[in-house]
């Protein structure tokens, strides 16, 4: 695409909409630690995503949840278990993901 060309998407743009739903400090931080150690629950998560604070991971989870990119799987057990997992649709982003990574790697090496 053009650099002087409008976006084709015009107001409801999907790269924006994508980018907003992986977007923000903690979103990419969560996701790496659910594809790396499969499903966690909540402490095992706030363990896992250094800095994160309660509040924002309590948040963020939702937000993911609100975007299909996590599931959370409540289990009837006394106390109730909730583990937390990645989506198929978040699953799709993996070699994205790796894709980013590798032409990062490739800059750097300039």
């Amino acid at each position: 695409m053009s650099q002087h060309q409008n976006c084709p998407c015009k107001e409801e743009c999907a790269l924006q909409a994508a980018l907003e739903s992986i977007g923000g400090k903690w979103k990419m931080r969560i996701l790496c630690s659910l594809s790396a150690n499969g499903a966690s629950r909540y402490n095992e998560l706030l363990h896992n995503v250094k800095g994160i604070s309660n509040t924002m991971l309590s948040q963020t989870l939702r937000e993911m949840e609100q975007d299909q990119l996590i599931i959370r799987k409540e289990y009837l057990e006394v106390p109730v278990r909730v583990e937390y997992d990645l989506t198929d649709r978040a699953r799709k982003l993996q070699p994205i993901l790796l894709d980013l990574v590798r032409w990062n790697m490739e800059d750097e090496k300039g």
